[in-house]
């Protein structure tokens, strides 16, 4: 473990994470993370960035493209930003995004979807699988994208997975989620053995979180707990999450579900590391070797493009 990993985790524990909890202006911290991901999370030397509008059928949906220096593959990261489905934008996310396609050499569409409590349920699950059929549409090749998400980013990312598995439609190459939301009830040992030893979330504030999305939709519902959902012939899946996360079943039961349906699941548990970890990548060693693993993990992938 780094010598940056316990200072970080303290500035979390005791700066952040009692900010976030007495904080009920969810407009406030919005800004808030618009800010510091500007100013903290940094865009590799070169990327473009551009807004693009996806659109399928009568609707449209807003997305963030961000091309590399050296782009030469067409494989493109379709990814779902996280932030509890109340915070975050295709722009807080940008900069870990960025710096993975410089690794891959490819592109990344991140969908500015809508969010709670404006916007609840089923709102974010409608735009990402608007922008899912607005890529497809504007010629993308199914089998080069891999889908990503993190946190509530991860829970839209698999329920759009077990939407498109079980109704028969085109699949993507890949799946690859960072500390996933799967299970909306908030109950898993987890939340309960990790209250204290999670640095980030705290689980009050993630059952209020969930319940303001929900806004009255029942929890166990497998179009918005995953962890429930099938997945039949789903792609190659990969994991990541902290074993003092609150989410940290929510990965590992999400793991557990696919194998069950046959999937080739890799499960990455890390010791003591922060909820979206990658996210620190410019401060963080073990984020950066997060992104390596996954980086190799993608490009071992039978459907991976390659260069073009």
């Amino acid at each position: 473990m780094s010598l940056v990993r316990p200072i970080l985790n303290a500035y979390l524990r005791y700066i952040e994470k009692p900010r976030l909890a007495r904080t009920e202006n969810y407009l406030k911290i919005r800004k808030s993370f618009e800010f510091q991901a500007r100013w903290f999370f940094r865009t590799p030397k070169g990327t473009q960035k551009q807004w693009l509008v996806l659109e399928a059928g009568q609707r449209q949906v807003e997305a963030l493209e961000v091309v590399p220096q050296d782009l030469h593959s067409d494989a493109v990261l379709f990814y779902i930003h996280g932030g509890a489905f109340i915070i975050g934008s295709p722009n807080t996310h940008s900069a870990m995004l960025a710096d993975l396609c410089r690794r891959l050499g490819a592109r990344a569409l991140l969908p500015r979807y809508r969010l709670a409590p404006e916007h609840p349920y089923p709102a974010a699950a409608e735009d990402v699988m608007t922008a899912w059929q607005g890529l497809l549409a504007s010629g993308a090749n199914p089998a080069h994208v891999f889908i990503g998400g993190d946190s509530a980013g991860g829970q839209l990312a698999l329920g759009l997975l077990s939407e498109l598995c079980t109704s028969g439609q085109v699949l993507p190459a890949g799946v690859f989620c960072l500390s996933p939301l799967t299970d909306m009830r908030c109950n898993s040992d987890s939340f309960r053995r990790n209250r204290n030893r999670e640095v980030m979330l705290t689980s009050d504030v993630a059952g209020q979180t969930m319940a303001i999305y929900l806004d009255g939709h029942p929890a166990e519902d497998p179009r918005v707990s995953p962890q429930f959902a099938g997945f039949p012939n789903a792609p190659p899946t990969w994991i990541c999450v902290g074993d003092t996360e609150l989410l940290y079943d929510d990965a590992r039961l999400m793991a557990e579900r696919l194998n069950a349906f046959g999937a080739d699941v890799t499960l990455v548990e890390a010791q003591d590391l922060p909820h979206v970890w990658p996210m620190f990548k410019d401060i963080l060693p073990e984020a950066r070797q997060t992104l390596t693993d996954l980086t190799d993990w993608i490009r071992r992938q039978p459907a991976w493009p390659g260069e073009s």
